[in-house]
């Protein structure tokens, strides 16, 4: 069977195509080279940046306390609803919030839920007041205080 013309081998073995040093053929040559270069140099300047600092450490708990005392202050207020409530006054020190089972499926939402829509549950219902946005700094903290009193409690998605 006849081979097309392009295909042919010619005499010494090896086609036409192959041996010609056409500019693509050298970008080619050079790509396997480029391409590990690329790869070392991000893996080097990713690992340094990732590695944080004691003093980066030491600011981002900061933040992280000073959202959780944000939280703290939101909770035991009155002023998230209309009805002069405060989510501590069901919930002391968060208690029986279980925040490390969730998301799971939430009988008063009727599906399986994020931790802030129950809280937002709670604004509206018990509270009377308005739901916030999950971007909200004020569910942030609220969210961040009922997870630091429950810290140290194993995680169990979906527990009841």
């Amino acid at each position: 069977m006849s081979q097309p013309k392009h295909l042919q081998e010619t005499v010494g073995g090896a086609s036409p195509a192959r041996t010609a040093d056409t500019p693509m053929r050298r970008r080619t040559k050079r790509l396997p080279a480029a391409l590990a270069t690329t790869a070392l140099l991000s893996i080097a300047c990713s690992t340094v940046a990732d590695e944080p600092t004691e003093a980066d450490l030491a600011r981002w708990q900061q933040q992280y306390m000073d959202m959780v005392q944000a939280g703290r202050g939101l909770w035991t207020s009155d002023q998230l609803g209309t009805n002069r409530l405060a989510c501590a006054q069901c919930h002391p020190n968060a208690a029986n919030t279980h925040p490390e089972t969730y998301p799971k499926f939430q009988k008063q939402l009727g599906r399986v839920v994020p931790m802030w829509e129950m809280v937002n549950w709670c604004l509206r219902n018990p509270l009377e007041g308005e739901a916030m946005n999950p971007a909200d700094p004020r569910i942030i903290a609220l969210v961040a205080y009922i997870r630091h009193e429950r810290r140290g409690v194993p995680l169990a998605p979906g527990k009841h």
